[in-house]
Formats: C-alpha cells, structure tokens, sequence
C-alpha cells in the first residue's frame, strides 16, 4: 500500500474527512482544568508603523509630548527645553502639551508657577483632550497608543513603565543634568549598550 500512494500526485495523498479510516475517531475538544472550556485570548492588532520594533513614522521634526515633571525636574536642572532635545535628537522638534498637563501644573500651585509660565510659552503647542478628568498620565498612554508619532517626555518611573510596554515609542528623560533618549539608537542621548 505504501508504495501505491508513493506513486500518485501530491493532491490525491490528503486523506478527506470522509474517509472511512477517520470516521471511528472523535475529536476531543480542548478543556481547562476547571473543567469549562479555554478562554479565547484576543490578539492586539499590531500598528502598521512598526517595523520590527522599529517605528517608521519617527522622523524629524519629532513630535514630542511634555509631562508634568519633565518640565519640573529640567528646570531644577537648569536646562534649556527646546535646545536640549534639538541637541539630543539632532533635529528640530515640535513641543505638544496636553490640556490635562496644564491643568496639573495648574494645580500645583504658587510654588511651580515658573513651571506654569514656561508652558504657556507659544513655541508649546497645546493638544485638546476629549477625556474627563485631568489625570494627565492616562491621557499621554491613550494618546501614544492611538498615534505612534510621539516621543514622550518624562521623567516619572511608573508613565515609563507603561510606555515601554508599547512598542517603538521612545521615551525621553533627564540624567547627569542633560537629556537622554531610550528607544532611539540614532539619537545621541541614548544610553550605550
């Protein structure tokens, strides 16, 4: 029989569900070890800008999204906000600042209110938010995940968390009193390997 089936075209190989072979077997359908069926996992699409990790919808001038602390802590550094990052991304850069980070810069009161002063700087373009609440770290995690042509600005860990679970948005930070870039390896802050 072996030899017979080595001899026919590929096609004729397949055996069909029909055939009389097949019909004693029964399929066994998949169970967890509760007992109930297995829970369907949905699969998050993926973003067509992403190359390999690689976002292709990066380039200059770079589109950079301020947090609240980003501006706190370069001004307790003393650094220059559009100077640093052109230096750092060796390219012009666009500063966007959402209505949820003003509102928390806002309400922080008299003691930050150099920091207010700086982001009501024309050169920072501001971004409505159709959200409610104020909470500005949902907002910025919302924004990336819906348009991939961001850089997030910030130096607070647990945003940093959160984005770096999103693939191929960099993230920019303050260290040794200038600024550095993580998930750019073109960029000159970013950290060496």
């Amino acid at each position: 029989m072996g030899k017979k089936l080595l001899n026919k075209p590929l096609s004729t190989r397949v055996i069909s569900l029909n055939n009389s072979q097949i019909k004693g077997i029964k399929h066994k359908k998949k169970k967890s070890k509760k007992g109930g069926p297995i829970p369907v996992k949905e699969l998050v699409p993926k973003s067509s800008a992403l190359f390999f990790q690689y976002n292709t919808q990066l380039g200059p001038p770079y589109h950079i999204l301020m947090d609240t602390n980003f501006i706190n802590i370069s001004l307790k550094n003393k650094l220059d906000i559009f100077k640093g990052l052109m230096d750092c991304l060796y390219a012009k850069v666009n500063c966007y600042i959402t209505e949820c980070v003003m509102g928390e810069i806002e309400k922080l009161g008299n003691k930050f209110r150099i920091a207010l002063r700086i982001a009501k700087d024309p050169r920072f373009e501001r971004i409505t938010c159709l959200h409610k609440g104020i909470y500005a770290d949902d907002c910025l995690v919302n924004r990336v995940q819906q348009h991939k042509c961001y850089i997030i600005a910030t130096c607070d860990k647990d945003l940093k968390r959160r984005i770096r679970k999103i693939a191929g948005v960099p993230i920019i930070g303050v260290a040794n009193h200038r600024f550095t870039v993580e998930g750019m390896p073109d960029a000159f802050g970013a950290p060496k390997m």
